[in-house]
């Protein structure tokens, strides 16, 4: 009776948890452009490491994504989680 409910309980944990969400290592891979006026850099890329859960790691990722401008100048960076 006693070795049932020490296996029920592993069991339970075990699945408890395999379900749970795991943090793993992505890369947030950003690329920068600029446009407005001559002479300025191509393209960049950026990489970010992150250590998260995959959807919260994708939502810190996209959520760099911005335009701006100044002077002129047009900064567009668009970030993929990879």
């Amino acid at each position: 009776m006693k070795l049932r409910l020490v296996l029920l309980a592993a069991a339970s944990l075990l699945l408890i948890t395999s379900m749970t969400s795991c943090r793993r290592d992505y890369t947030c891979q950003c690329e920068i452009t600029y446009s407005g006026q001559p002479g300025l850099p191509d393209t960049l890329l950026r990489d970010y490491p992150i250590t998260e859960t995959k959807k919260k790691a994708k939502s810190l990722c996209e959520q760099n994504s911005v335009e701006s401008e100044m002077d002129g100048i047009k900064t567009k960076e668009t970030c993929y989680l990879y």
